[in-house]
């Protein structure tokens, strides 16, 4: 199943810099990881926010919930998933 999966960050803004760097690293790496694996098959910034859209690809809503929740910045995200069906233009004949 494919997932159009739009995320924004909530990190508090008083956060240290320090941990705000390692949080972004580690976010990093964790989605690597995802796209390495076939989840994360694309990932586009939203100018002039703190948010991203991403193409992502699991076997059902349970792996995909899986794998946000792995991502480093998890808990101080607002997510919102749309499941996504192949229109029958895109089928072919």
């Amino acid at each position: 199943m494919e997932f159009l999966v739009r995320t924004e960050n909530k990190l508090p803004p008083d956060t240290p810099d320090d941990i705000r760097e390692d949080l972004r690293k580690a976010e990093r790496e964790r989605a690597l990881e995802l796209r390495a694996a076939g989840i994360l098959k694309r990932l586009w910034r939203v100018p002039g926010r703190n948010a991203t859209v991403g193409l992502y690809e699991a076997a059902d809503p349970a792996e995909l919930h899986d794998a946000l929740v792995s991502l480093p910045m998890w808990r101080w995200m607002d997510v919102t998933v749309e499941a996504l069906a192949t229109h029958p233009q895109e089928r072919t004949p």
